[in-house]
């Protein structure tokens, strides 16, 4: 069975030489603009986006490790002409027939639900750091928790069009402000911030994730 050696730096879009620094960074980046939840679940992106959203995972978790990338590096010297980059309409940059799967190496193979489950688990692992950059999450690893702007998003989103619909734009407003007062109630739970994103309908978190990636790459265009 023939397979094909990935190129993580070129899913990255990272030279070979970045750092650790850099490497998740292109992560935070590369993650945020190709979830699945970017786009409505019955949405023909849904699929092609899952599958690049898996390969990103599958790169970091590869290259973010100093041991994984150190064995990786050795076995991408036989495998010349692995570099370039890709962008929403491109396949990603894959050696020459008959390499091995370097994606299965350290699981000795995953199928597609192990596929999302581990690529949501470690999306998770940086979620809450994302939110916390976004200004939409406060506190410290599993007690990172959604702020109040996080609940003026959500809430004043479907706040707003209850209150359009039931009464005017004025009642609008008032619905804005209803949801985010709701948004910080429901944060009372303690729940962490991931957890809570988790359970949100699709639009709202499209919203969140438009609005983190819209903090990182304006962070990225000012350093």
């Amino acid at each position: 069975m023939s397979e094909t050696f990935v190129d993580y730096y070129a899913v990255l879009e990272v030279a070979p030489t970045a750092t650790q620094d850099q490497i998740r960074t292109a992560y935070k980046k590369a993650a945020l603009k190709s979830h699945p939840d970017r786009v409505p679940e019955n949405s023909g992106e849904r699929p092609a986006r899952t599958k690049k959203f898996q390969k990103i995972n599958d790169a970091y978790y590869t290259l973010s490790d100093p041991t994984r990338r150190r064995d990786y590096d050795a076995s991408r010297q036989f495998h010349p002409g692995n570099s370039g980059s890709f962008d929403d309409d491109e396949e990603i940059p894959q050696s020459k027939p008959g390499a091995f799967p370097w994606s299965n190496f350290f699981g000795g193979g995953k199928s597609n639900t192990q596929e999302e489950k581990f690529s949501n688990e470690q999306f998770g692992s940086v979620f809450e750091e994302m939110m916390r950059d976004a200004d939409l999450a406060e506190g410290e690893g599993e007690t990172t928790q959604p702020n109040g702007r996080f609940w003026s998003i959500v809430g004043a989103a479907s706040g707003f069009g209850l209150g359009v619909i039931v009464a005017n734009i004025t009642g609008g407003i008032a619905g804005a402000a209803a949801g985010a007062k709701l948004g910080g109630i429901r944060d009372k739970k303690g729940k962490s911030v991931y957890s809570v994103y988790q359970e949100l309908p699709q639009g709202d978190k499209a919203r969140l994730l438009t609005e983190m990636a819209t903090k990182l790459f304006s962070s990225a265009l000012a350093g």
